[in-house]
């Protein structure tokens, strides 16, 4: 039988950081009445820290797990996310929004973008966005949270504070934090499972099951099982990345902005009472020295944290559950923060490891199903983002220009074909994004489709200019019925002091 006898009883937790924790509170939670579960961490070892902006599906994960949104967001800084501001994407001085929201209205063979398509051919000048209510209310800055799901929305947190947040949790269930370095991951010499950490004060850390949460350096799951990388290099250049803080001016936005550069582009992400800042780049094509001057040159506000350089390569671990270890967070791999992703590969890592517990033993028909789903629902993700840097009208530097060229996933290069020909998107199995994410950042990138599906002219030019307008006066009603993101913030989850 394809399986270890071991029942699963203790669970380590290698690191904490947003990662750690959020394993930590999650199998705590819902799992952990019947398990003994340990997270190890060390005070000196700093976590990277840069992704404080989230995607809507961590709603999900915070009913699960039964958290008061105004507390959590009151203890983190956090702010609304209605979307994200590309700016100089598909050209210097051309911005476009991806919502969260649903665009339009569509019919059953046919998505919205179809109809708009047919409106813009009858003489129609409005923006595709002007018809999804969060990318109204985002560029208004107007914010509510809505019965029935109204404004579909995530969050801009703090990072290091989130982590407190779900450590406080965690131990209420029950958690037991250790302080320390790990010094050297033990194995068995028969079957090559995890049986114990050593740390650097000498304890022993023994457990059946290992999570691995140590980041990039992924002692467990690389460092003691040597289970592989995959380098995507090829398709995501960028290998760089300065993060800063600096202090709010004026009131924060609800949405990330990610300003696109000569060699690279940057984020800002408006939490309460600062702004998260950082700069992402290729080291081949710019320097580090002039990749921070170029951030700190565009920079509002205060500086309050020196910039912090980080180095990594875009990829993923060949197995993401190995043996008795599975990597969570970035020991697991990594894309870079264009759309948010990394918190919700955490939530999505977290949730299968739920649904496949292995309480009687491992199994490798569980290994393998958790494998392929994992990598699967990631290399949608890493298409997604390939495609804001290939579909560009930029030429202005050797970075764009490589982008332009470069040869991409031949999954990705039958998306853009099919939407560029018939204005048709198919989501996939796995894939994280709705086909509205796909279609405002095609479009937005520049792809105007050649051809509607030909249902739409079903409707007069009367019928078409009523549904059209129908649907953009709704858009407005909404947001122009909703208060501003400050004034919301500060009835609902205000922070005190930070």
């Amino acid at each position: 039988m394809n399986k270890s006898k071991q029942e699963i009883r203790k669970v380590v937790i290698a690191g904490g950081g947003t990662a750690g924790w959020m394993v930590a509170a999650s199998i705590s939670k819902l799992l952990g009445k019947n398990l003994e579960i340990t997270l190890i961490e060390s005070d000196e070892i700093g976590t990277v820290g840069v992704g404080e902006a989230t995607i809507p599906p961590l709603l999900t994960l915070h009913q699960l797990l039964k958290i008061n949104e105004s507390d959590f967001m009151a203890a983190t800084n956090a702010t609304f996310k209605l979307g994200i501001n590309f700016e100089n994407w598909r050209d210097n001085g051309m911005d476009y929004f991806h919502s969260f929201g649903t665009t339009g209205k569509d019919c059953w063979a046919a998505g919205f973008q179809h109809f708009w398509l047919k409106a813009k051919e009858n003489g129609l000048r409005d923006d595709y966005g002007v018809y999804c209510p969060e990318h109204v209310s985002a560029l208004n800055n107007k914010f509510a949270v809505m019965p029935n799901n109204g404004l579909n929305y995530a969050y801009h947190f703090d990072a290091s504070l989130y982590a407190k947040f779900l450590r406080d949790m965690s131990e209420q269930y029950g958690v037991k934090r250790i302080e320390g370095k790990i010094s050297k991951v033990n194995k068995c010499h028969d079957s090559g499972f995890l049986t114990s950490l050593l740390l650097t004060d000498n304890s022993l850390i023994e457990g059946d099951l290992f999570v691995d949460c140590t980041g990039f350096k992924a002692l467990l799951i690389e460092g003691a099982l040597n289970t592989g990388y995959d380098d995507w290099s090829h398709y995501l250049p960028a290998n760089s990345a300065i993060a800063v803080q600096t202090k709010l001016i004026g009131e924060p936005v609800p949405y990330t902005r990610s300003i696109a550069h000569e060699n690279g582009w940057q984020w800002q992400i408006p939490l309460q009472n600062r702004v998260g800042n950082g700069i992402v780049y290729c080291n081949k094509f710019m320097s580090s020295e002039d990749a921070e001057s170029l951030l700190l040159n565009n920079l509002k506000g205060e500086m309050l944290t020196k910039p912090r350089h980080i180095q990594f390569t875009t990829g993923q671990r060949r197995k993401h559950w190995n043996k008795n270890c599975v990597a969570i967070g970035l020991s697991a791999g990594f894309i870079e923060p264009l759309e948010s992703t990394s918190v919700h590969l955490i939530q999505r890592g977290i949730t299968r490891l739920l649904q496949m517990f292995p309480y009687s033993g491992i199994d490798e028909t569980d290994i393998n199903e958790f494998n392929q789903q994992t990598q699967n629902e990631i290399l949608n993700i890493r298409d997604f983002i390939i495609l804001h840097y290939n579909v560009t009208d930029r030429k202005d530097s050797e970075f764009w220009r490589h982008c332009s060229s470069m040869e991409i996933p031949t999954s990705l290069r039958h998306r853009i074909e099919q939407f560029k020909n018939s204005g048709r998107v198919f989501k996939n199995p796995n894939d994280l994004f709705s086909e509205n994410s796909w279609i405002q950042v095609m479009m937005g990138q520049g792809i105007l489709p050649e051809n509607y599906h030909p249902i739409v002219n079903q409707m007069s030019k009367e019928e078409l200019n009523n549904f059209m307008s129908t649907l953009k006066n709704n858009a407005n009603k909404l947001a122009n019925s909703l208060p501003t993101h400050n004034e919301f913030i500060s009835h609902y989850c205000k922070t005190e002091i930070i």
